[in-house]
C-alpha cells in the first residue's frame, strides 16, 4: 500500500498525518515534561516522526513493505535524513538510529520529498 505522511513539530507538541488512497488520519501530541520547553524545533520534528512512524505501525495502518513518501518542509533534515548521513546534534542521531530501525525491521521502501512550508497539510495544527 502507498502512503503520504506529513509531520511537524515545536518545542511543546507534535503534529502528524498519514494519508491512505481517500483517507487520513491526523494525530496531535503534546511534549511530555522531559522534552516540553526543551528541544529545538528541528529536534522536535524528528521526534513527530519517529513517533508518527511508530504509531503508524502500532495501528496497523503501516504494514511491512508498505510504501511512504514522507514529505519533509526542512532542507536541512532532508539532506540528512535522504543521503543517510551523520547529524551534528547527538539527540538527532538517536532519534534517526530508531527511525531507521523501524524502516528496515517492517521493510517500508521509503521515499523522501522535500516539500514548501505552505504545503505541509499539518503545519497549521501546532
Amino acid at each position: 500500500m502507498k502512503h503520504s505522511f506529513f509531520f511537524d513539530g515545536n518545542s511543546k507538541g507534535i503534529v502528524w498525518m498519514i494519508q491512505t488512497n481517500d483517507s487520513s488520519v491526523e494525530h496531535k501530541r503534546e511534549h511530555p515534561n522531559i522534552y516540553l520547553n526543551k528541544v529545538t524545533i528541528q529536534q522536535s520534528k524528528y521526534i513527530a516522526l519517529h513517533a508518527g512512524l511508530f504509531w503508524g505501525i502500532g495501528n496497523f495502518i503501516f504494514n511491512n513493505e508498505d510504501s511512504i513518501t514522507i514529505k519533509i518542509d526542512n532542507k536541512t533534515m532532508f539532506d540528512h535524513l535522504s543521503r543517510n548521513k551523520k547529524h551534528s546534534d547527538e539527540f538527532i542521531n538517536t532519534k534517526t538510529f530508531f527511525i531507521t530501525q523501524l524502516i528496515n525491521q517492517r521493510k517500508l521502501k521509503i521515499n523522501y520529498e522535500l516539500v514548501d512550508s505552505a504545503k505541509n497539510l499539518v503545519s497549521k495544527s501546532l
